[in-house]
This record gives structure tokens, sequence and C-alpha cells, in this order.
């Protein structure tokens, strides 16, 4: 079957002081944020990874490159928008999306509905096509120590002439 094609993505960032927490596009109030090159949101970086994963374009590395000073301090979901206008130059739209934040703290759970409402706005979706869990490590590994908030995707694609 060649009008689906399935995508994962996994990201991982330190958690540090001075540093915005922004998961989803949505700044969550908490004393740590996440280190990184761009605002480091991992979730919206695993959504990209899943998106470009499908399609076998590599990865967001490839794209905005950590060693590139004009994706310094980048906002993410301007990194999304233009992932989004790549696979759909190629063909192909999101069928839906399914994601896990897991972050020993904060809670997550009052921020949810803000962030699917975001990635969808950004992403032409309805907000049911997006799914967004959080957990916790149960205090193992480096993020259970809460050295840093990781977050894995899958991604369903579909070949927008499955739609004609």
């Amino acid at each position: 079957m060649t009008n689906i094609r399935i995508g994962n993505g996994y990201d991982i960032h330190r958690l540090v002081s001075d540093r915005a927490l922004i998961l989803g596009g949505v700044n969550i109030p908490h004393e740590l944020g996440l280190l990184g090159h761009s605002d480091a949101d991992v979730l919206t970086h695993a959504i990209m990874d899943a998106m470009l994963g499908a399609l076998s374009l590599g990865d967001i590395g490839h794209y905005f490159p950590p060693t590139d000073p004009q994706w310094a301090g980048a906002d993410s979901l301007v990194l999304l928008n233009q992932v989004h206008q790549l696979i759909c130059t190629q063909g192909w739209q999101i069928g839906n999306i399914d994601s896990v934040v897991v972050a020993e703290r904060p809670k997550l759970k009052l921020h949810i509905e803000k962030m699917r409402d975001k990635l969808a706005a950004v992403l032409q979706l309805q907000p049911n096509q997006i799914g967004i869990k959080a957990t916790t490590n149960e205090k193992l590994g480096p993020v259970g120590r809460e050295e840093g908030i990781c977050a894995y995707a899958v991604v369903l694609l579909v070949a927008a002439d499955s739609f004609k």
C-alpha cells in the first residue's frame, strides 16, 4: 500500500535554569527549561522527525542544523510549519499524530489542550487529529532524575490524492 506512510520521532533535551520550558509551542511555568540551539521544544521536534521519517527525508538536524546561527533560539512552531510545507509539496497530508511527553515535573495535564490547539493550527488539522499524552519515567534514568524531558511521536501520512 503506497498511499499511507508512518513515521516515528524522538527527542530529548537537558533541563537547565534560565531557560523557558516550551512544549508543543506552549510556554509552561517551571523553574527549569530545556537547553537547545532552538527553543528546545522536544514535543514539536519529535513530531517533525516523525513527519520527515515517514517520507525518508532525514531528520530535523538536516534541515535546521544546530551549527547554523540562523536557527539559534528559533521558534519550533515556525520550523514545524516549514516541515509541514515540505511534506505537502511532496503530495502528503497528515492523517493523525500520536505523541507522549515524558517528564517527572511539571505536571502537563492542564497544558495538553493548549498544546494540541497550537499544533493543530500550525498543521491545519482538527485538534482531535493530534494525541498528546504525558507520563513520568517513574524516577528512572535521566528523565526520572529530572535532568531532562523527552518526547515520542508517531505520524500517519496519507497521500493527498487519496482524498480526491
